[in-house]
């Protein structure tokens, strides 16, 4: 496996990373806590040294997981998690955003107890809060970073006016939006030039359409009680008829590289910047093979602007996320307090 750098901070980390959360969370399928360990370690020997979890994921379950089965190989492999949600320890309700740094301090000393760590490789801001200066956030991250409880700082979804307030405070080592070949909004809202003149990393979370460029959906896919793909305007039938022509274009493209379209997708990601790196997950070995396959494609610029062009005429239907979830990306933060 190849490795790359996350922008100008030196993190290195295999060019693709495996995301946890589907493992247990969010898909309406968990496997069970051995199964997702063994397939965690599968990832490691088979190259990947970047795994992504986060606080809310189960909430908690997700963590331990995690923790668990990356604990034999602790100094080969980079962990990232995130807060940002206030969670109720008690009954376990996801009550809304919440970055007040006393908040930040408890989830992180969860983290480290369920992750089974010391040190927090990189931690993100999971969701803006709007009520809390993101100074205070930034801060609060850099005590812990001088406690040696945080190694690297990074933010999932910010607007671009609250990460150049954020990185002036503490260098932002890393970006996790959500980037791919069907939700291409950091070339346009600013984010990868943000990335480029600022020296940051960008991960690319959902990097195969919550499972849709990997072409094993169409029209008539029905999803299982509990899959939040249930309530995502993408996934309604009509717009997941319209945008089969994407999934058609990576697999033309395919064809002549004896690759899948899940593989065109990552290859085409992988191309975009040096410092990007994806986190496609999976609950399956096979998927995870593939999906770790990409990076052994190379396109040449001639399927670059091919895709290119092709994708220039594909009107994607419907928005990526419903409307709650919607209006929690690409927000800013409270003014600082003067």
């Amino acid at each position: 496996m190849q490795t790359r750098k996350l922008g100008s901070s030196g993190l290195e980390v295999s060019a693709i990373g495996f995301g946890c959360m589907g493992i247990n969370f969010s898909y309406g399928t968990s496997l069970s806590k051995q199964d997702g360990i063994e397939l965690i370690r599968a990832a490691v020997d088979r190259g990947v040294s970047f795994f992504d979890t986060a606080e809310v994921y189960g909430p908690f379950t997700n963590e331990e997981i995690v923790g668990e089965a990356l604990a034999p190989v602790r100094d080969q492999v980079v962990i990232a998690t995130k807060f940002g949600f206030d969670i109720d320890f008690a009954t376990r309700e996801n009550r809304g955003v919440s970055s007040r740094p006393e908040r930040i301090r408890q989830a992180v000393e969860g983290s480290l107890r369920r992750l089974r760590i010391e040190t927090i490789d990189l931690l993100y801001q999971h969701r803006v809060d709007p009520a809390v200066p993101i100074e205070d956030v930034a801060g609060t991250v850099k005590e812990l970073i001088a406690e040696g409880k945080v190694k690297h700082f990074g933010m999932s979804e910010p607007g671009v006016a609250t990460l150049r307030r954020a990185h002036a405070v503490l260098p932002v080592t890393t970006l996790q939006n959500e980037y791919s070949l069907w939700t291409r909004g950091p070339e346009t809202n600013g984010i990868l030039a943000a990335c480029d003149e600022l020296g940051i990393g960008l991960v690319p979370y959902s990097p195969l359409g919550k499972g849709f460029l990997t072409g094993a959906m169409n029209k008539d896919t029905t999803f299982g009680a509990g899959d939040f793909r249930n309530s995502v305007p993408r996934f309604a039938p009509e717009a997941l008829e319209k945008n089969q022509a994407l999934v058609d274009l990576l697999r033309r493209v395919g064809e002549a590289h004896g690759a899948t379209p899940a593989q065109i997708a990552l290859a085409w990601l992988l191309a975009q910047r040096p410092y990007i790196v994806p986190i496609p997950g999976t609950t399956k070995l096979h998927r995870l093979e593939e999906n770790l396959g990409a990076a052994a494609v190379e396109l040449p610029d001639a399927d670059l602007r091919e895709i290119e062009t092709a994708a220039a005429q594909i009107h994607i239907a419907g928005e990526r996320y419903a409307a709650p979830q919607l209006a929690m990306v690409g927000r800013d933060s409270a003014p600082a307090s003067r």
